[in-house]
């Protein structure tokens, strides 16, 4: 997405448009599942000096407004990503931290019906899926009975 474009989003949804806004936005766009280090430093090579708690008051802005989403696999730093239009889960490499998109488990949002959600309206299910990716599984030395032991 062009900044451009980028620009026109944040005005679409009522956001100053400011250089560390049009530069985190943009940047995701190209590297979703971004932890805050990653996205600071690809900022910082586009503008210049921008601080990290710049990049997270920028990060907390865009979520707030609905245009990032903020995931957080156990034992991981928080990542960030656009794709928010739905109701979409993660699998993550138990090896070496790789986050990628798995759509929906069953039918629409919110995925998964609660057993017994205590009165509650659900609207959406997070799931994280649990697992090794297919580069960690072609290391030498790696075999497919490993990857259980690592549970």
């Amino acid at each position: 997405m062009a900044d451009d474009d980028v620009t026109e989003l944040l005005r679409r949804s009522s956001l100053r448009v400011t250089a560390p806004r049009v530069a985190v936005l943009s940047e995701l766009q190209g590297r979703p599942h971004s932890d805050v280090e990653t996205i600071s430093t690809a900022v910082r090579a586009r503008l210049g000096s921008v601080s990290t708690q710049a990049v997270y008051d920028v990060l907390r802005a865009l979520a707030d407004a609905g245009l990032v989403r903020r995931i957080e696999p156990a034992g991981h730093p928080a990542r960030y990503e656009t794709r928010v239009a739905d109701n979409h889960h993660h699998v993550v490499c138990r090896r070496c931290g790789a986050v990628d998109d798995v759509d929906c488990a069953i039918g629409s949002a919110p995925c998964l019906d609660a057993s017994s959600p205590n009165g509650f309206t659900v609207d959406e299910a997070e799931v994280i899926y649990w697992g090794v990716c297919p580069q960690c599984q072609e290391r030498p030395g790696t075999s497919r009975a490993d990857t259980t032991k690592e549970r």
